[in-house]
């Protein structure tokens, strides 16, 4: 029983359809991990290994960290950097073996930092499928010169295509850090007509809004309820966005329908 029960929201149970998270573990140890998940496991629905981070950590750790987000009923999973390096060294078929071994249930499918023509990435899309994993494929560049090359009409078409390859959720980019790219500005503000004319085009089901800054998960929380998918959510801020989410914080009081 929570400390104060009577206080809180009703939220759908794992494994969720709808008020996903999606924590960034950027290298956490084994023991600070499990700490975390045994506060806070219960709000978290993917973890996500950051980028290339788990190439440089020894495997047993690797292994023992995937048991444990698992044990919590989340779905970890690979970074999509670490895709886009097996692919540029064609070593995929190893990526997907080595992920398999390692116990990963998911993989993160992107091609923010290389050149992948989107035949290729839906054609990794369905051999990743077809190996067994549940994907999660990001839309969008990480240079935002790039990124800002790309039409909302374009982006929408690359997340139809990508969902028709199997692609459980789209993951919207947005970095680590928020800012001048895909749907923040500059000062890391949403571009609210940009966000509705993706609703207007996509199931908001199947799209997980990389959202790493406080505002702007208020934003999503405020516009679209507790029900929003959101990623890039850091592990220092998994009870604070429960809270937004719950209307248990000065940003959400009285404002959670």
């Amino acid at each position: 029983m929570k400390a104060f029960d009577f206080l809180l929201t009703k939220r759908e149970e794992k494994p969720r359809s709808q008020g996903i998270t999606m924590v960034l573990d950027k290298g956490l140890g084994l023991e600070t991990a499990e700490s975390l998940m045994d506060i806070s496991g219960e709000y978290v629905d993917y973890l996500k290994f950051g980028w290339g981070t788990s190439i440089i950590h020894d495997e047993d750790i690797i292994k023992a960290k995937v048991e444990m987000y698992k044990a919590h009923n989340i779905t970890p999973y690979t970074g999509g950097t670490l895709f886009e390096l097996a692919f540029m060294n064609d070593k995929l078929d190893d990526f997907f073996k080595r992920a398999r071994e390692l116990g990963f249930p998911a993989i993160e499918i992107s091609d923010g930092s290389i050149n992948l023509s989107h035949e290729d990435k839906l054609d990794s899309i369905r051999k990743a499928k077809s190996e067994g994993f549940e994907v999660l494929s990001e839309v969008g560049k990480k240079d935002p010169n790039l990124d800002k090359e790309l039409t909302l009409d374009e982006r929408i078409e690359l997340m139809r295509s990508e969902l028709d390859a199997g692609s459980s959720l789209i993951i919207v980019e947005a970095r680590e850090g928020g800012k001048n790219i895909g749907i923040f500005d500059a000062s890391g503000n949403a571009k609210e007509d940009e966000i509705d004319y993706i609703l207007d085009n996509i199931d908001g089901s199947k799209i997980l809004w990389e959202a790493p800054n406080k505002d702007q998960q208020v934003f999503f929380i405020l516009k679209l309820g507790n029900t929003v998918n959101l990623g890039n959510v850091s592990t220092d801020d998994i009870t604070s966005l429960e809270t937004l989410r719950q209307g248990l914080r000065g940003d959400t009081v009285g404002k959670i329908i």
